[in-house]
């Protein structure tokens, strides 16, 4: 018997493996193929060469939730309690599925926007939740009159995501205005999925729900530091929200994960303190993505530049009539180059003639997937 029985393998597994196999430039999982900062990586083996090797709190080191602290007090404004309002978490998705796990009861509605991180709709139904899912229109914008209608007496959680992966765009201040308008007289939770925080282009900027004093108040925060860090194998993030959200949060926290790699919270403080890194994270894949998009000035794809996020959407409608995972089989197997189809973030698989790429790469692995791009 299944929790799950219409969920597969992650096609970002999928498509990995097969980019493998085939031996093919690998523009499909969202990772960097380069390291972390040298200093950081020193760090972390400073810690593990001088006994800090042991059990973290539950909630994280005290040097880290005072990092992430004066970070967020400095940009965003937010006000949180180090001790009971900041949590860290074993990566991105172990915090959204916590907090998933930690509210969602059977009934529950959960109202998602699609295109979604594959995450949201399994970790919804393992908790016997039903997703209510709200296609985002062709320019990836939020239709706000339709999420009004979709609000039930059973709705309980709203799940956002911005920068947003798969499509690299924005919520923007008028975005958090309506919302904040949509649920002031509501029980509803938010869960916001922010792990692409500083990975943002063109002179926009990220509006965080933690710096909307209303919105905060009924919001779960989800940041990344491998993300920030070039670090995806590390899997740590962290979590901030309201005392009374974050009591509830630890209690299910506490058993599915505990603790996150000390030596590792301790080297992410000490780094933190210097800025730079993450201050210049927006030009410094902005770059990427320029760079990426002028070798394949010349192709037949078609695109709108991401506004964040390490994810660029290219259409191919002007190519091929295939099935977007066909299409992405066949860049695989025929040309070499792997990619992610689109359906896969719609629970009903909707297929918009789109795919999409990473360009978090060297500069010589983009070079060499665009040029085979071009010849498609």
């Amino acid at each position: 018997m299944s929790k799950l029985p219409n969920i597969n393998t992650s096609i970002f597994a999928v498509m990995t493996s097969l980019a493998e196999k085939y031996n093919a430039v690998n523009l499909s999982q969202g990772f960097p193929n380069f390291d972390p900062p040298k200093r950081l990586i020193e760090l972390v083996n400073h810690y593990m060469n001088n006994g800090r090797n042991q059990y973290a709190p539950m909630s994280g080191t005290l040097q880290l939730r005072q990092a992430l602290n004066e970070k967020y007090k400095k940009y965003y404004n937010a006000q949180y309690d180090i001790e009971k309002e900041i949590t860290i978490t074993a990566g991105g998705t172990q915090a959204l599925f916590t907090a998933i796990t930690a509210f969602i009861e059977p009934g529950d509605e959960v109202i998602i926007f699609e295109p979604a991180y594959d995450s949201y709709i399994p970790s919804i139904i393992i908790n016997g939740g039903k997703p209510v899912p709200i296609q985002l229109d062709k320019n990836f914008n939020i239709d706000w009159n339709e999420v009004q209608s979709k609000i039930s007496q059973k709705t309980k959680m709203l799940i956002i995501n911005s920068p947003h992966n798969p499509s690299g765009n924005l919520l923007s201040e008028n975005d958090l205005a309506i919302l904040s308008e949509l649920i002031a007289d509501k029980n509803i939770l938010i869960l916001s999925d922010e792990v692409y925080e500083h990975i943002v282009f063109d002179e926009y900027k990220h509006c965080s729900l933690i710096n909307n004093s209303m919105l905060a108040e009924k919001t779960i925060v989800v940041y990344s530091f491998g993300k920030t860090y070039h670090a995806t194998g590390w899997k740590i993030g962290c979590v901030f929200a309201k005392e009374n959200i974050m009591k509830e949060f630890r209690k299910v926290h506490q058993f599915n994960v505990f603790t996150v790699n000390t030596p590792i919270q301790l080297a992410l403080a000490d780094f933190m303190k210097d800025e730079n890194h993450f201050l210049s994270l927006g030009k410094f894949y902005q770059q990427k993505r320029d760079y990426f998009l002028q070798q394949i000035a010349n192709s037949r794809f078609e695109y709108v530049p991401s506004k964040g996020t390490y994810f660029q959407l290219l259409d191919y409608s002007e190519i091929s009539d295939a099935t977007d995972t066909d299409f992405a089989m066949g860049l695989i197997k025929d040309y070499g180059v792997a990619v992610i189809p689109l359906s896969p973030f719609f629970s009903q698989k909707n297929d918009l003639k789109k795919i999409r790429i990473c360009f978090a790469k060297t500069n010589d692995v983009l070079e060499s997937a665009a040029k085979i791009l071009t010849e498609v």
